[in-house]
């Protein structure tokens, strides 16, 4: 009932026409868009979303946590690339599941189509609460901090500072994400243009190195070598966590162009990208800095550049501040499409599933999320909710790997533009089963049991609003809903086959 107005005020801001007028109403209908998400994300865009979402602040300021597991240079390089070697292994298996299943929402349609509406929600239920928000507070954290450090020279900056700046971050990121797609797009590909710029100039800088000679460090480079099997665990534990973003696309197939095309290729592109320049910037790093100097500099490339790019080393934290920024913007565009489609379906309330009517972007849910990472940014503990939190995150790329396994037999004739060896989703799995288990077994505490705790607690919302969908919820959300649909000038998204 409400979506009648909303429909008769998307005609006059379109601009109705009399078929009489003759010429321009081909132009008119052209400037009238459906009301529904719109492919405008190319292959460069995607490219920039995947690499601008996987490099961080990571690489430029805690690589050491794979060094310090696997105790050499030597073993340390071979993680990274064996590590971008299992992130593509993975991103192919997404590849497949995405050009079959061309739904927007990465894990989720996945999930849905192979083990039904409840694994579906559960995984939703803690990515949109919990997984997603406070990710996007961390880098945000990161950002603000870097960002405040040049005004208190010799001091770290108040940490009231670095809140406030990280919030109003949060608002000017999902402001952009609420205006446009492409402005989204654009920034992304913007920043993603920065950080691929200084990883260029540490990568010549230590090439620049090498060459003059300084090689020493990257000498005997396997002495030391850690033989503990936990170790070795342990780092790739660290060095895939560096990966993490390489599904990022998967969450926005709805708005790909032409995603048969483009998502696989993106995929063969970026993460092989990323790849490369995560092994060459530690080989540049170690031409500088001996092992024991790289674990205890609180920020590696920070003091790479203060040794080999003086008087330019200010560029290295300005373009750390830039990549921060880069990867909280792709952050936000892909929670806000799970947070969207989990409204479309059911699992989230309806305003959730609601598009801009002039904008065509899913800006309730955008904002959704926006909410929850300034709420995330309050405590001071976040690394310690996120780091307990991220065993779920393995567990469910582990069911999506499954799924596809499952697909394979339950849905024979569906058709796969892109198929991998099912041997690769079984090493998923297996890697994902490990990787799981690998940080409850080796420090086993009770956190984690509170985080599986959390992830079943949905199931409290999900039979009564969800799988029996009472009468009496409606009734309550009814005019909530539409008070906000009217504030927000937003409308369900129309079916387009």
């Amino acid at each position: 009932m409400e979506d009648s107005s909303i429909r008769k005020r998307k005609d006059m801001l379109n601009g109705s026409v009399d078929p009489s007028i003759g010429s321009n109403s081909q132009n008119s209908e052209e400037e009238v868009k459906t009301t529904a998400l719109q492919k405008q994300v190319g292959l460069i865009s995607g490219i920039c979303l995947i690499v601008g979402t996987m490099i961080g602040s990571g690489i430029f300021i805690s690589p050491k946590s794979v060094l310090a597991s696997t105790g050499a240079v030597g073993p340390c390089l071979c993680i990274w690339a064996a590590c971008g070697v299992l992130a593509t292994l993975g991103a192919l298996c997404y590849a497949e599941l995405g050009t079959m299943i061309t739904k927007s929402g990465g894990e989720y349609p996945y999930l849905m189509e192979a083990f039904g509406s409840m694994m579906a929600y559960l995984y939703s239920w803690t990515t949109i609460m919990v997984l997603k928000p406070s990710s996007f507070a961390i880098i945000a954290l990161s950002f603000a901090e870097y960002a405040a450090t040049p005004f208190y020279p010799g001091c770290t900056p108040p940490g009231l500072v670095i809140k406030c700046l990280a919030a109003a971050s949060i608002l000017l990121i999902v402001l952009v994400n609420c205006l446009s797609v492409k402005l989204a797009s654009y920034v992304q590909n913007f920043f993603t243009a920065a950080k691929l710029f200084i990883i260029l100039v540490i990568v010549v800088a230590g090439m620049v190195m090498l060459a003059q000679g300084k090689t020493k460090h990257l000498e005997n480079a396997f002495e030391g070598t850690t033989t503990s099997v936990g170790d070795i665990g342990l780092a790739f534990y660290n060095g895939l966590w560096a990966y993490d973003g390489w599904n990022q696309l998967n969450y926005i197939t709805e708005e790909l162009k032409n995603p048969y095309r483009n998502l696989p290729l993106a995929i063969i592109i970026g993460i092989p990208l990323v790849s490369v320049c995560y092994v060459l910037v530690n080989i540049a790093y170690f031409s500088v800095m001996s092992p024991t100097e790289v674990l205890q500099s609180p920020a590696v490339a920070v003091t790479f550049g203060d040794r080999v790019l003086y008087p330019m080393s200010w560029m290295v934290p300005l373009f750390v501040v830039f990549s921060t920024f880069g990867a909280a913007n792709g952050s936000c565009f892909t929670a806000g499409r799970l947070t969207f489609v989990a409204g479309r379906e059911g699992h989230m309330v309806k305003i959730l599933s609601y598009i801009s009517l002039k904008r065509c972007t899913p800006s309730p849910a955008l904002i959704f999320n926006g909410i929850l990472a300034i709420f995330y940014i309050l405590p001071a503990d976040i690394n310690t909710l996120i780091n307990y939190f991220s065993f779920a995150q393995w567990a469910f790329y582990g069911l999506t790997a499954l799924a596809l396994i499952v697909m394979r037999f339950t849905m024979k004739d569906r058709k796969r533009p892109v198929k991998v060896p099912i041997v690769i989703a079984g090493l998923v799995v297996v890697v994902s089963v490990y990787l799981v288990l690998a940080p409850i077994i080796d420090k086993p505490e009770l956190e984690y049991l509170y985080c599986t705790i959390f992830i079943f607690s949905g199931l409290i919302f999900y039979f009564p609003l969800v799988y029996y969908k009472f009468s009496w919820t409606r009734k309550i959300m009814r005019p909530i809903t539409m008070h906000l649909q009217l504030l927000m000038e937003v409308v369900p998204p129309e079916k387009v086959e």
